[in-house]
């Protein structure tokens, strides 16, 4: 199986606008072959789907959508926006804006996409896993450039824990809610983006607001 680059994920990205897990899953069934991975994500209507993320359109309709648990002790209220109050009435937007709040309520996102995530917060995070690998024995003789792949794994799943749309998605953790948006924008013909959220527990306090999408 070919070794799967970020060169060759970004090059992918640009040729199709498909997110970067996408993308890369697409190398990975394409044994790193680009137009074979193109021709996957045009078929499973990624590209497209991706292509109508953002690309200048206005999205000032959608939905504050709130979640609410049953004992009262948690909630989630986030802005998620489409292009035209038609799509924002449709079945399968007013059942993403559910899936995404109730989403948030269990696992709990700090950012919505890495993006927004400040750039201390990262080099605190990588300085931190680096002094732990290299405080563990079996470390000791590893060469610098394996520790660093090493982190860049680690990283990677430090983002899926604090990143919305990295994460797999709780109904069903074979895609993320990156995918999940992307299927919807599929679906409804028309832009939509999680623009913001805040996540309220009881006795701790609220979470920072999200960025904007």
């Amino acid at each position: 199986m070919a070794q799967i680059t970020a060169q060759m994920v970004k090059d992918l990205r640009e040729a199709t606008g498909a997110g970067p897990l996408d993308c890369k899953k697409a190398l990975e069934l394409n044994d790193g072959d680009i137009q074979k991975s193109i021709d996957y994500l045009r078929e499973k209507g990624l590209a497209k789907a991706a292509k109508k993320l953002g690309a200048g359109r206005t999205m000032q309709e959608g939905v504050i959508e709130v979640y609410q648990h049953f004992n009262g002790r948690l909630a989630v209220i986030a802005e998620i926006n489409c292009e035209t109050d038609f799509v924002a009435a449709t079945d399968a937007f007013k059942s993403f804006a559910k899936d995404v709040v109730m989403h948030i309520a269990n696992m709990a996102p700090i950012y919505v996409k890495r993006e927004d995530v400040p750039q201390a917060a990262y080099e605190a995070e990588k300085a931190m896993q680096i002094r732990i690998l290299k405080e563990d024995e079996k470390n000791a003789n590893k060469p610098d450039n394996i520790l660093e792949k090493i982190v860049e794994g680690r990283m990677e799943k430090w983002y899926q824990e604090i990143v919305l749309l990295e994460q797999p998605f709780i109904k069903d953790d074979s895609k993320t809610i990156a995918d999940l948006l992307q299927e919807t924008v599929a679906e409804v013909g028309e832009s939509i983006q999680i623009s913001r959220f805040a996540r309220f527990a009881l006795g701790e306090g609220a979470d920072d607001d999200a960025g904007d999408e």
